[in-house]
C-alpha cells in the first residue's frame, strides 16, 4: 500500500514538472498578450502607416486604469488613477521617468507642460517636475480645489476653481521660496492675483502673450491681463460654454450649449464670423489644423469648417472624435472605437482600422503622430510611412521643424558649350541674318 502511494506521488510530481516546463513563462505570456493587442505591421502597412514604438506605463493592472494621457512636442505623460505618473520620449519611446504624486487614488487633472517643466494637480496640491528627468522641483498647496487643468506660460501658471475664482502664480517666485524651504509657510506670496466670477470656472484657461481667457458658468467669457487682474473684455453668451476652448493664431473657438460654434478675436473679443449652427450639442474640443476647424457634435458626425469664413466645407456621418492629422489625412474614431482615416480635403473615407482595444486615444493637434493606449497602460505610437515622415510635422509650432541640409545633385551638370571664336572686326554678330554686303550707292 505504501509502495503504491509512493508511485502515485512520483507520477504526480513528474506530471506537474512536465506541465510547468511546457507552460510559458510570465514574461513570454505577457509578450504574447501584447502581441495580440498591438496593431500588426501588416494592417498598418495596408494603410500607409508604421509602428514607431510601444511601451507600458507603470500601474497596477489589478486595480488601476489610465486616468489621463497628455502629449506635447517632447514627451508623453500617462497618469494612472492611483496617482502614478509615467513619461516617455515622444519619438524613441524610451521611458524616461515615473513618479507617485499626491495621495493614492486622489482626484487629479491632466498634466500641462511648457518648455522645461511638467505640472500636475492632485487633490489640492500642484506639483512641478523637470519634464525630462522627472525630478520633483516643488509642490504647492492650492488655495482652492481646481475645477479644470491649469494653464502655463514660461513664467506663470493659472488655474480655475469651483467657486468661480481664477488664480495666477509666479513660477519664479515659487521656485525661489522652495529653495529657501519657505514655500509651505509663505507660498501665498507667490500668488500674483485672483479674479472672481459669478459661477464655477468650466474650461481650462487659455494663455496668450498678453492675456488669459476662460469661461464661467455665468454665461460669460473673460479676458484678463496676464500680469494683473485687469479685465480686457467680457463676452456674454446666451448659454454656457459646453467644451474646452481652442486657441489658434490669435482666435478663440468656443462651443456653447446653444449648439453653435463661435470664433472671437482673443485680443478684443470681436467676432470673426457668424456663429456656425451645428444642430447638435458640442461637448468635445474643437480642433484647428491649418485653415480647417473640426467639430464633433454628439450624434452629429464631423463638420469641417473654414477658419477664415466659418462656412462648412464638408461633413461626414458616423464620426465621433479626433485622433490626429497629417498634411493630407485626418484620423478619427467612430462610435465603436475604430480608427477611421479621412481625406482632409473632402472627408472621403480612405480606410478603417479595428483598434477598439485602445480605449484611450489622445487627440493630438500638436504633431502628426498618433498615440493610442489601453486602459491598462499599454501605449503605442504610430506615424505615416515614408522617409519624409521620419521627422514630425508640427501643427501648432512649425518653427520647431528641423532645417534639413541641402545636398548637391548626384548627376553632374552638363559641361558648358565651348566658346565661339571672336568674330573679325566689322563682321555681323552671331545670329544676325542681315546681309553683310554693304549697300550700293
Amino acid at each position: 500500500m505504501t509502495q503504491s502511494r509512493s508511485i502515485c506521488t512520483v507520477l504526480a510530481l513528474s506530471l506537474a514538472l512536465s506541465l510547468g516546463t511546457l507552460a510559458p513563462s510570465p514574461a513570454s505570456a505577457q509578450q504574447g498578450i501584447r502581441g495580440q493587442v498591438l496593431p500588426t505591421h501588416t494592417m498598418l502597412r495596408r494603410h500607409g502607416l508604421v509602428r514607431m514604438w510601444w511601451g507600458q506605463a507603470r500601474l497596477d493592472p489589478s486595480r488601476d486604469v489610465v486616468a489621463h494621457m497628455v502629449v506635447d512636442e517632447d514627451i508623453v505623460v500617462m497618469q494612472a488613477t492611483s496617482g502614478t505618473v509615467t513619461a516617455f520620449n515622444n519619438e524613441s519611446g524610451r521611458r524616461i521617468w515615473s513618479a507617485q504624486l499626491g495621495p493614492r487614488d486622489a482626484p487629479s487633472q491632466p498634466a500641462v507642460t511648457n518648455r522645461d517643466f511638467a505640472f500636475i494637480s492632485a487633490a489640492r496640491k500642484l506639483y512641478c517636475l523637470d519634464k525630462f528627468s522627472g525630478e520633483l522641483l516643488w509642490e504647492l498647496k492650492l488655495p482652492r480645489t481646481p475645477s479644470t487643468s491649469p494653464a502655463v506660460s514660461e513664467d506663470q501658471i493659472f488655474y480655475g476653481s469651483h467657486d468661480g475664482s481664477i488664480f495666477a502664480f509666479d513660477l519664479n517666485r515659487i521656485r525661489e521660496l522652495y529653495l529657501k524651504n519657505e514655500l509651505t509657510k509663505w507660498g501665498f506670496l507667490a500668488r500674483q492675483w485672483r479674479y472672481k466670477t459669478g459661477k464655477q470656472i468650466t474650461t481650462p484657461p487659455i494663455v496668450t502673450d498678453r492675456v488669459v481667457n476662460f469661461a464661467s458658468l455665468d454665461n460669460s467669457l473673460y479676458s484678463i491681463t496676464a500680469g494683473s487682474p485687469r479685465l480686457q473684455w467680457q463676452s456674454e453668451t446666451d448659454s454656457p460654454v459646453s467644451a474646452p476652448i481652442t486657441y489658434q493664431a490669435g482666435f478663440l473657438y468656443i462651443a456653447c450649449e446653444d449648439f453653435n460654434l463661435y470664433c472671437l478675436n482673443a485680443e478684443n473679443g470681436n467676432a470673426r464670423w457668424q456663429p456656425f449652427p451645428s444642430g447638435f450639442p458640442i461637448r468635445r474640443t474643437p480642433r484647428v489644423i491649418g485653415q480647417q476647424v473640426f467639430i464633433f457634435p454628439n450624434s452629429g458626425g464631423l463638420f469641417a469648417l473654414s477658419t477664415l469664413t466659418g462656412k462648412r466645407t464638408w461633413w461626414r456621418h458616423g464620426i465621433t472624435d479626433y485622433v490626429g492629422a497629417s498634411h493630407q489625412r485626418l484620423y478619427t474614431t467612430d462610435h465603436v472605437g475604430n480608427i477611421v482615416i479621412l481625406r482632409r480635403k473632402d472627408g472621403a473615407v480612405l480606410g478603417t482600422m479595428p483598434l477598439r482595444q485602445f480605449g484611450v486615444k489622445f487627440p493630438n493637434n500638436r504633431t502628426d503622430r498618433l498615440f493610442l493606449a489601453t486602459n491598462s497602460g499599454l501605449l503605442v505610437a504610430i506615424r505615416e510611412a515614408g522617409a519624409d515622415r521620419e521627422f514630425p510635422t508640427y501643427h501648432q509650432n512649425p518653427d520647431l521643424s528641423p532645417i534639413l541640409p541641402e545636398f548637391a545633385p548626384e548627376t553632374p551638370e552638363p559641361a558648358a558649350a565651348p566658346a565661339q571664336p571672336a568674330a573679325p572686326a566689322g563682321a555681323p554678330a552671331a545670329g544676325d541674318n542681315r546681309d553683310a554686303t554693304p549697300p550700293k550707292n
